[in-house]
Formats: structure tokens, sequence, C-alpha cells
């Protein structure tokens, strides 16, 4: 079944909580549906729109939105060792990731504590604590709007990268995730790289399942505001990747800068936007309604009554200051309508 809403005022559909509306909103239970809308109506503009964690309204949004409203999980293969299981788009990320600890399957759980639906986590590619979604996805099943025919990618096909995928490249507006597959084994595995994260295992006990989950929502929770609370998307800002010469010119006058390794091309640096944020003197900056967050250079906040344009505002300075300080270009993580 299908449901359709017209003129619909989104502030409770998107987590940096901006007063705006669209045309038009669907949601859809099944591929019928899917299909059935497409065919009928032949949408001009539309847009996927998950939770609305990762999205920024701007204005009016002149087109349909698309919400996926079917969110079982099925476990479709266990060995004993690995455990392969499908899920459905509207999924909550971290209900699944909690069920894993749960069943004592390791894969996810770095990515704890991340405010998404499963169809969305492929699209960016998620990750957090040294760990991606495409760690752990195998296949990713997408209704393809020309054709009308569920498809499915492997891995590969998928084409991940950081923060990327072929769901923001080449398939931006002609696919429409479906389901994610995921393979998640039995076998520790734990990914400890990052030194807040041993700190607050141990603290705990020691590298199990659910001491890494806990630590994880922890530190995320001491960094990151609740938008229930205080309006954001989490990180708004991509970690910017360098040439390994600028990087060493920078290491050279900031000892400190935290650097990590580009998976595939040691050519490349990853720098830590949150870092250069901070150093440029940012941390709890603050323009009118809006502001970066006092804790997490990373975020910005939605104070009360912000607009989603006052929002690019306080980003493109944020943009322009690191630039400025450091030579070096940030941009957003945030899908911006």
């Amino acid at each position: 079944m299908k449901r359709i809403y017209n003129n619909i005022n989104l502030v409770n559909r998107n987590s940096f909580g901006v007063v705006e509306s669209a045309a038009t909103l669907v949601e859809f239970d099944t591929v019928d549906d899917l299909r059935e809308y497409f065919a009928d109506q032949q949408p001009r503009q539309w847009y996927v729109l998950g939770a609305g964690n990762n999205t920024l309204f701007t204005k009016f949004y002149d087109g349909v939105l698309i919400v996926p409203k079917s969110a079982e999980r099925t476990i479709l293969c266990d060995d004993g060792e690995s455990v392969d299981i499908r899920v459905e788009a509207a999924h909550d990320w971290d209900e699944l990731v909690a069920w894993s600890v749960e069943q004592g399957l390791w894969g996810i759980e770095n990515l704890s504590a991340i405010p998404s639906s499963v169809g969305a986590a492929p699209v960016q590619n998620i990750g957090a604590y040294g760990a991606e979604a495409k760690d752990a996805i195998t296949v990713v099943e997408y209704f393809d709007t020309r054709t009308m025919e569920v498809v499915r990618l492997n891995n590969e096909e998928c084409r991940f990268a950081y923060r990327e995928s072929i769901f923001k490249q080449e398939l931006k507006g002609v696919a429409i995730i479906l389901a994610v597959e995921l393979r998640l084994c039995r076998t520790p595995r734990p990914n400890l790289g990052y030194g807040d994260v041993i700190k607050e295992v141990e603290s705990r006990g020691g590298a199990t399942l659910s001491n890494i989950r806990d630590a994880i929502c922890a530190i995320r929770s001491s960094k990151l505001p609740d938008p229930k609370v205080l309006g954001n998307a989490g990180s708004f800002f991509k970690n910017p990747i360098v040439e390994r010469e600028v990087a060493k010119r920078l290491l050279e006058r900031y000892a400190d800068m935290p650097h990590y390794p580009v998976a595939g091309d040691d050519t490349k640096v990853k720098l830590a936007a949150g870092w250069l944020i901070d150093r440029s003197g940012l941390k709890g900056y603050r323009q009118g309604a809006v502001g970066v967050h006092e804790r997490q250079a990373l975020v910005l906040v939605n104070y009360g009554g912000a607009t989603g344009g006052d929002v690019i505002a306080l980003a493109e300075y944020v943009c322009g200051e690191v630039k400025r300080c450091f030579g070096v270009e940030i941009s957003p993580e945030v899908n911006i309508l």
C-alpha cells in the first residue's frame, strides 16, 4: 500500500528541525507500489527521504519525496560461522547493530549509534571508528525508475569509497534502495584502531561485542548532541583527502594533526575535518540560531528557529576559515535540497 501526502510540513521529518515543506510525499510498502506510482505519475523530480538524518532542506521542495516503510529483517543463510541477512530499507540502522551484537555477530559493531535507516547506509557508505558499511554489505537491491525493474548489485558493483557509492554517482536520481544484504560472522574480529575506543573498551573489561558497542555509544553520546534536543545531522563535513605532500607540509607545522592512510592509495592522506575546524577557532562558534557544536566541531546545530539557509551560510563560513587557516578544502557530507 502507498500513502500520498500533498503540501506536507517536513519539520518532523528532518533531524535539523528546519521548517520547510514539500509538494508531495509518498510512503510505499512494496515494489509494486513504486511501479504503480512511477507509471502513473512519472515524477520529474524526486528524492528518497529515509529517516531524514542526513538531509538539509533549504527551500520548498517542489517535487516528490519517496519514503520506504518496509523494515523486515530476514536470515538468508547461517553456516555456523557466517550469517547472511537481508534487511529492508526502512529498518533502523542502530537497531540492526544492536540485534547483531545480541546475536554474537561481528562486523558492524563499530557503526553503533549512527542515526540512519538501512537503505541510506550504502548510499553514503556510512562509517565510523575505522569501519564502513561496505565492510559487511554483500548486495544492495534497488528499484530502477527507468526500467521499473528490481536490480541487485554486489559489493564491487556498488563502487564503494569514502562516503561514496554508485548511488551518489551514476545511479543518483535513478535508484530507490529496497533492501541491503550483509554478511556477519561469529569469529571475534575487534577493530580497535582508534585511541578513544581502545581506552573505553579496556575500561569495560576487554574487547567483547557488547563492550565495543557500549564504548562507542558512550563516546558518541559524549560528543554528539541528540537531534531530538538540538537539531543537527551528525557529522556535517567529510574528512578531506589530500596529497601526501600537502599532509607532510602541514605536519611540519602541526605535529599533533590527526592523519590517516587512504585505503588503496598511498599517495593520499585523510585528515580530520573536526580537528581542522577546531584549530581554526570555531568549536562553539555561533551565528544567530545556528552554531558549531561546543563538543564536536564536525557538527552544526540548530538552536531553534534556524532556516536551511542559515545552516548553509554557517557551513560556507566554516569552509572558508579552514581554507584560510590550512589551505585545505572541506565539503559537506549532508545532502542539501
